[in-house]
This record gives structure tokens, C-alpha cells and sequence, in this order.
């Protein structure tokens, strides 16, 4: 069973990032949108959490674009409709509120 997480909060703001990263399973995958995608900042403590964990990362081009971040080649940049398709793929979605 996999579950999409979506984390839409800046990971420079609360820890939710962190207590994702401790619950993601191999299966899951991690949707970063809004101001999640200042995770992607080369250099910062959560640019390399991300990158280390080797999991399975999207984030929403627009949210990326916005936010002047260039998406790293170990993530995946992603539309709506792709986020749709997204949603079906996994069994669960769980939102980071």
C-alpha cells in the first residue's frame, strides 16, 4: 500500500517536513507545492535531508517556478493534471496540514 504525502508548508516554519520524513515508507512518494518547494534550496539542512533519503520527490512546476527554484535532478517537477494522476496512482493521500 502507498501513500502520496503533500506538504504544502515551508519547511524553514515548523517541523512538518521532518515528521514526514520520519513516517514516509519506501512505497510513498512526497508532493512538495506551495512553499514546501524552498526545501529544494541547494545548501539548506532540508535540500539535504531530501536529497539523502533517495525517496521518491515530486514538486509542482509552478509552485517551483514562482519561488525561483531550480528543481534538482533527483526530484521530479510536476503539473496539475500530473498531480491528479498522482493522487490515483497511490492508494492514500495524505495532506500535511
Amino acid at each position: 500500500m502507498s501513500t502520496l504525502h503533500v506538504l504544502s508548508h515551508s519547511p524553514f516554519g515548523d517541523d512538518r517536513l521532518n515528521s514526514c520524513l520520519r513516517l514516509i515508507g519506501s512505497n510513498d512518494s512526497l508532493l512538495l507545492c506551495g512553499d514546501a518547494a524552498y526545501a529544494l534550496q541547494p545548501g539548506t539542512a532540508p535540500f539535504t535531508a531530501l536529497n539523502a533519503r533517495g525517496l521518491t520527490l515530486y514538486v509542482l512546476t509552478e509552485d517551483a517556478q514562482a519561488r525561483a527554484i531550480d528543481v534538482p535532478g533527483w526530484a521530479t517537477a510536476v503539473d496539475y493534471p500530473a498531480f491528479v494522476v498522482l493522487s490515483i496512482h497511490h492508494d492514500k493521500v495524505n495532506s500535511w496540514l
